[in-house]
């Protein structure tokens, strides 16, 4: 038996699926379906977010710039969380940028609508204040790891925390943009995944790894991985980590932006067909 298509939609991602069904009744009408590009960047470090995103597929990188040009990855985002801390933290800049790093899309809310829904109290406010605990505790193990660990750890969690948001045994990903995220030279993260295919846990082709041996790979992960997904799944019991790979309905994304519940159901509606 098919979902509706609204209910579809937003049962992609975690976060929104597990508050209760009057706040999907307040917010759906306002949200905007938008599409993932890899590669595309979401905000700057001088400009604050005029919308929240909730991603329903694939997975997106925030990345921390220093005064001297150089970058590196301090968190993951997925269909677990969210994009736009500033809009009811208080502030009014990002501190970091957000790159898609696996393309896939979202559904967009605007401040407006995001302050008064959070301004309510309740269920909605919980769920966006615990998701910001786990997504720090992420951001400050992650900027140990990239200080502590090895380029080899380092690309095992990344693929990791990829895996766990992305559908299937497959991550897209180059050894160019892993690289960057890390901040390492491409020839270390080339290296390190010669390693992992010799030992069988990952094979290599262009644009992608595909884990063949997920246990040999979590062995071979620094603590930092298990430390977040011990995190998330302390704050959000209901939602096994596991389940953010859930298998996500594509729609069809022309136009890129839709809104209201019509232009959803439609689009929803296109996906099972």
């Amino acid at each position: 038996m098919r979902m509706s298509a609204p209910a579809t939609l937003l049962a992609q991602s975690s976060l929104l699926a597990s508050m209760p069904a009057d706040v999907h009744e307040r917010l759906l009408p306002h949200f905007s379906l938008v599409e993932l590009a890899a590669g595309q960047e979401l905000g700057t470090r001088n400009g604050g977010p005029v919308r929240a995103l909730f991603p329903l597929a694939g997975v997106l990188s925030l990345v921390q710039e220093l005064p001297d040009g150089d970058s590196g990855q301090v968190a993951v985002v997925g269909r677990e969380g969210l994009l736009g801390l500033p809009l009811f933290m208080g502030g009014d800049d990002m501190p970091t940028r957000a790159v898609v790093q696996c393309a896939g899309y979202g559904l967009a809310l605007g401040r407006e609508q995001l302050l008064e829904e959070f301004d309510r109290g309740g269920s909605f406010m919980r769920h966006l204040l615990r998701y910001t605990q786990a997504l720090i505790t992420q951001i400050s193990l992650l900027v140990l790891c990239n200080r502590h660990h090895s380029i080899e750890q380092q690309l095992c969690r990344v693929i990791l925390m990829s895996l766990d948001r992305v559908h299937g045994d497959e991550v897209p990903l180059t050894q160019e943009f892993v690289a960057r995220l890390l901040g390492v030279r491409r020839e270390g993260v080339t290296e390190a995944s010669g390693r992992l295919r010799e030992a069988g846990v990952v094979a290599c082709r262009r644009g992608v790894f595909a884990v063949q041996d997920r246990t040999a790979l979590e062995a071979r992960a620094c603590g930092c991985y298990h430390a977040a997904r011990r995190e998330y799944t302390r704050l959000f019991p209901v939602n096994e980590i596991e389940g953010i790979a859930t298998t996500p309905v594509r729609p069809m994304l022309a136009p890129v932006r839709a809104t209201g519940w019509r232009k959803l159901a439609e689009l929803g509606q296109a996906a099972n067909a």
